[in-house]
């Protein structure tokens, strides 16, 4: 068990990535294999390897990767574009697939915050995912971002910067937080975990306005029925609320089930104890829609 560095490529950009395999396999054995999908400014190094090594123990052979523009990958720098986010998920999944190792016709996805807005819209277009696990997700873009004054002031810096795309081809880069204004409680988890992270960086630019608020994975989330989806939130999230998940599951069809976790906030997702609760829902549901292994005759 541990990571395996690997590259790929989507819409012709190489895609870094680092592909996580079980202890155990057996010569010729494929097992289930699943893509992680970080969030928002996130990078592959930035809390999913944790994911990794409790599917990995799980059985099941995981492939964490960085969207075009992120970390080591190639593509325009720090563009937070959702759609392209969905094409590179899926040539994840084809690159996953093609794995000797793995089943191709087991696949999952997994998919953290802003993340989880990716893995449900790339689980409601692509047939080849199996089951979804959406974690303190987003399902509608403008609703998410949505603020009462500041909400006015990004609106009006966005129409400008849009003008300056179409004249000079390039978006005025802003720090994350002037961006999506986090509470107190996540600013300060969110700091400390990505200090020491290479890549995760804390500028992005306005272009991401734009394109966030034309993104409502609650449009096609019904799509992903008769495959299952798995919802989980907490109540005391103030960076993406729970009311977002459950829209979610609302709109979602069966097989679906949504876990509201007590007394953790949004970041608190990733240490323990919540994190422990998030992966012990994450890998009953996975066991029971998409087991490692195929049971035998």
């Amino acid at each position: 068990m541990g990571a395996v560095p690997v590259a790929f490529y989507s819409e012709g950009f190489r895609l870094v990535g680092d592909l996580y395999r079980p202890d155990g396999l057996e010569p010729g054995e494929a097992r289930a294999g699943i893509v992680l999908c970080h969030g928002y400014t996130g990078v592959k190094d930035l809390y999913l390897p944790d994911n990794a090594r409790v599917l990995n123990e799980a059985g099941y052979v995981v492939l964490a990767f960085d969207y075009k523009g992120w970390g080591e990958s190639e593509g325009p720098r720090s563009r937070l574009d959702p759609h392209g986010r969905v094409v590179d998920v899926q040539a994840a999944l084809t690159f996953l697939g093609a794995q000797d190792e793995v089943d191709e016709g087991r696949l999952g996805l997994y998919g953290t915050s802003y993340g989880g807005a990716t893995a449900v819209w790339a689980g409601a277009v692509d047939r080849r995912v199996g089951c979804v696990v959406s974690v303190v997700g987003i399902g509608h873009g403008e609703r998410w971002m949505r603020r009462p004054d500041e909400w006015h002031d990004l609106l009006e810096r966005s129409a400008a910067d849009r003008i300056r795309r179409a004249m000079e081809g390039e978006s005025e880069l802003v720090e994350r937080t002037e961006v999506l204004l986090p509470d107190r409680q996540s600013a300060a988890l969110a700091a400390a975990a990505r200090r020491n992270v290479k890549g995760a960086i804390d500028t992005l630019p306005l272009e991401y306005v734009d394109e966030t608020l034309s993104f409502h994975p609650e449009w096609v989330v019904d799509r992903i029925a008769p495959r299952a989806v798995l919802f989980i939130t907490t109540d005391d999230d103030r960076l993406v609320p729970p009311e977002e998940s459950r829209a979610l599951y609302d709109k979602a069809g069966e097989p679906k089930r949504l876990v509201v976790l007590e007394g953790y906030g949004h970041y608190e997702v990733y240490t323990e104890p919540a994190f422990g609760e998030v992966m012990g829902e994450t890998l009953a549901w996975f066991g029971e829609h998409l087991p490692a292994e195929r049971s035998k005759p």
